[in-house]
């Protein structure tokens, strides 16, 4: 229960920081994802997303090497922990995964919808009814026989 407290706290201290007080120009438009908390609260995962390209994602992760420190310092001050947690800045995958998920998605919709309309248009490769019907001329026919047999 404890754990789940800090990694809040140090979720709202940072993403704080980041909007308020961190002013490098390399830092984008980033949004904290998550922050996990080991069991000893001495280390702290921060998972962030950021809008933009390979460029701006280096920059961005750069910004927040360096700014480190800085947020480290405040998130002490703000938790009151006898021990501040190292925190560690992480991208997290989860948009891009979320878009490939999407993509493939939408390529099997698409192959579903040409297999149902090749299915629409299909046709058996036999007769209609595959099953023996007697004619009733074929009843006729055997009765004839039996009656011939007697």
């Amino acid at each position: 229960m404890r754990v789940n407290k800090v990694a809040d706290r140090v979720k709202v201290v940072v993403a704080e920081m980041l909007e308020r007080r961190i002013k490098d120009p390399r830092l984008g438009f980033v949004t904290v994802t998550d922050v996990r908390v080991t069991g000893d609260t001495q280390h702290a995962t921060v998972f962030y997303t950021v809008m933009g390209d390979a460029e701006e994602h280096e920059g961005t992760a750069a910004a927040l090497e360096s700014a480190k420190g800085l947020i480290r310092s405040e998130v002490g001050k703000q938790l009151g922990m006898r021990h501040t947690p190292s925190l560690e800045f992480v991208r997290d995958a989860v948009p891009e995964n979320a878009r490939q998920i999407e993509d493939l998605l939408d390529r099997a919709r698409e192959r579903d919808a040409r297999v149902a309309e090749k299915a629409a248009r299909a046709q058996y490769a036999g007769d209609p009814d595959p099953y023996k019907v007697k004619d009733a001329d074929d009843d006729l026919d055997e009765a004839d026989d039996l009656d011939a047999k007697e």
